[in-house]
């Protein structure tokens, strides 16, 4: 490991030099199908840059099917452990100051690998869940682990009670009845059924464990369960096969993302967008990383200058942030070049070019469980990518309407329709773990024509007549408030407070008959079931539910009637921190909520 001094500058001396780039030949073409100089830019004379990005697309596609043709199966894991012999002292982890180098990484993985070997009774094909923040040592075990060949599974550390242990269940409730283990990374413990890392790591061989340990037999085997959010109930782990990995790790490189450049993850690691295509992307590319424990709006600019990042990651959330940061002299006085990531609104995107300069937003629409993919590489502003002949865009009405035959319509371009993506051998759908109803909620049968199967990616997209994608929203109700995002499917939303980011959320209640709401009872369970960011600020007491005419709940009109007991004839509450309890929304205590003098 090399010391926090000059950890930049070894970052940029050994990121290596560019290949000679070639013309899109047949020479260019077969090294890139074998995977020659892939971290490198490509320069495609005469092509334009949609037609750059679709042939590095074909390539990717025709490199992976040789593999399969070939009987190959390369991993991601496997790729690291190959940088890790090629280019050992190249960093590949920056962390507090501190560089971890590919061989850092390789042997502390390999250290955690042979303690599991010998102390854990691990077979492969196991499933490990894995609780931590962001740090090095995510990383180390997740590797580790992966060099054994087990499954993974990232656990939100956010969720708690009831949630987490659904989702440990769901990955494994065998292993959880019967043999259950809990490891943790420290030196010593009190309790006897946990097990400690830290002082066996110290003492564990470097030497690798065999390869067939982590060999795979099949791109669709499972590698990884990454957990929804669980915003619209329980979190749900979806199953990431050795295929997804691969594509996700893609997705720098096709954006323009090369071997030189220094990557800054601020997002969560057990997300699929800082795990597959931040730390994958980073190992496809063989570049650098710079990992940040958690985000920080107000170092976000002073990390990238003093590390000399050139790619960050980001939500849509992330750039507002960042632009609601006071304006601070020299903000274009940076080094980066390239922003991927989702969700950002087209205001936002301008204004963050406007004031951070010409950096190119890179746009994408994916989800973890998904089966599409939509890349924005021309920089057209709000768009999520665009469609092709490799990705056709099925569009159709918000719910899964019928015509008098039974079929599904889709809409016309302008108008806004649910995104569904087919469903077929070679575009799979590997649902969830744990529970077969759920990943059979999220199948549609028969919607065009008999025996034709699409996933409902349960988002609303619009698609122009230049055939450029458009997010245009969530089934569910999606509010962002005080820099969280949640989904409540059967909750109102309530304008923000001044000076508070977002929506807020209100639960609206219906009690059974002679039953009162114990408040302070109440305050409790949620603050014991749900994270911080999921407790609903205010409670509605209503005798009934309105309901629309296909029976279901009627939230705008509670949406739009907000928080205000002034105008609301039914009892409301507010969640009082200090008093811990919800407490009686009187006209002075909305008041005070509206002033700033009573915080949220």
């Amino acid at each position: 490991m090399q010391p926090a001094q000059g950890a930049a500058a070894a970052a940029r001396q050994q990121l290596g030099a560019v290949r000679e780039s070639r013309a899109p030949g047949r020479g260019a073409l077969a090294s890139a199908v074998r995977g020659e100089g892939w971290g490198s830019r490509p320069a495609c004379p005469g092509l334009s840059r949609r037609g750059v990005y679709l042939l590095k697309v074909l390539l990717y596609g025709l490199r992976v099917e040789m593999y399969r043709l070939q009987g190959r199966i390369v991993t991601v894991l496997d790729k690291f452990v190959k940088l890790a012999e090629k280019q050992p002292h190249k960093p590949f982890l920056i962390y507090e100051g501190k560089v971890h180098t590919y061989q850092d990484v390789d042997r502390r993985s390999n250290r955690i690998a042979q303690v599991f070997l010998h102390h854990g009774a691990l077979k492969k094909g196991d499933t490990v869940a894995l609780l931590m923040g962001n740090e090095p040592d995510f990383i180390h075990v997740w590797f580790g682990l992966a060099k054994l060949g087990c499954v993974v599974a990232f656990l939100n550390f956010n969720v708690r009670s009831r949630s987490l242990l659904h989702c440990v269940s769901s990955c494994e409730p065998k292993i959880l009845v019967k043999d259950i283990s809990v490891w943790i990374m420290t030196k010593d413990s009190t309790f006897p059924s946990v097990h400690t890392l830290l002082d066996k790591i110290e003492a564990a061989s470097e030497d690798p464990v065999p390869v067939n340990r982590h060999s795979a037999n099949n791109f669709k085997s499972s590698v990884l369960y990454i957990f929804t959010s669980g915003t619209t109930g329980l979190p749900k782990a979806a199953v990431i096969s050795h295929m997804q990995v691969l594509k996700g790790a893609a997705g720098l490189w096709a954006f323009g993302a090369t071997a030189e450049d220094i990557i800054y993850i601020t997002l969560p690691l057990y997300h699929s967008a800082a795990s597959l295509l931040g730390i994958g992307g980073c190992i496809e590319l063989g570049a650098t990383c710079v990992l940040k424990k958690k985000f920080s709006a107000s170092q976000f600019w002073s990390d990238c200058k003093k590390y000399n990042v050139t790619v960050i990651q980001y939500i849509g959330e992330l750039c507002r942030y960042l632009c609601s940061q006071p304006v601070k002299e020299g903000e274009k006085n940076h080094k980066v070049r390239l922003a991927v990531g989702n969700g950002v609104r087209s205001d936002v995107w301008r204004e963050f070019l406007d004031r951070f300069g010409a950096v190119k937003i890179c746009e994408f629409y994916g989800a973890t469980e998904g089966n599409i993919c939509f890349m924005n590489h021309t920089g057209k502003i709000g768009s999520v990518g665009r469609t092709n002949f490799f990705y056709k865009v099925t569009i159709y009405l918000h719910e899964p309407i019928r015509n008098k035959d039974g079929w599904c319509e889709k809409v016309k371009k302008g108008e806004a329709g649910l995104l569904i993506s087919k469903v077929n051998a070679k575009n799979p759908f590997f649902g969830y773990a744990g529970n077969k109803r759920h990943t059979e909620k999220k199948l549609l049968c028969e919607v065009f024509k008999k025996g034709d199967l699409y996933l409902n990616t349960g988002d609303l997209m619009v698609q122009d007549h230049e055939n450029f994608l458009y997010f245009w929203d969530r089934i569910g109700d999606t509010f962002r408030y005080n820099r969280s995002l949640f989904t409540f499917q059967n909750s109102p939303l309530t304008s923000f407070p001044p000076d508070h980011e977002g929506k807020a959320g209100m639960a609206s209640l219906i009690l059974k008959q002679n039953t009162s709401l114990d408040l302070g009872q109440m305050y409790k369970q949620v603050v014991t079931y749900l994270p911080s960011y999921a407790c609903p600020l205010f409670l509605r007491l209503q005798e009934k539910m309105e309901m629309t005419g296909t029976f279901k709940q009627q939230k705008f009109r509670l949406v739009d009637e907000g928080f205000n007991p002034s105008t609301i004839t039914d009892p409301l509450y507010f969640l009082d921190n200090s008093k811990k309890a919800y407490v009686l929304l009187t006209k002075e205590v909305h008041e005070m909520i509206l002033s700033g003098k009573m915080k949220l």
